[in-house]
C-alpha cells in the first residue's frame, strides 16, 4: 500500500512539473516575442538616435 501511494505521488509531482514546464515554456516564448517587437517598433531618442523602447 505503501508503495502505491509513493508511485502515486511521484505520478502526481512529475505531472504537475510537467504542466508547470509546459506553461513556462508559453511564457518564454510570448517575452520572447515582445523582445523581438521591441526591436522593431522603438521610437527615436533624443538627440536623434534610436533609444530603447523600454526604460530598464
Amino acid at each position: 500500500m505503501g508503495a502505491l501511494l509513493l508511485v502515486l505521488l511521484l505520478a502526481l509531482i512529475l505531472g504537475g512539473v510537467g504542466f508547470a514546464v509546459h506553461i513556462l515554456w508559453w511564457v518564454a516564448i510570448i517575452v520572447l516575442v515582445v523582445w523581438v517587437l521591441g526591436f522593431f517598433f522603438r521610437s527615436a531618442g533624443s538627440g536623434g538616435s534610436r533609444g530603447r523602447w523600454y526604460r530598464w
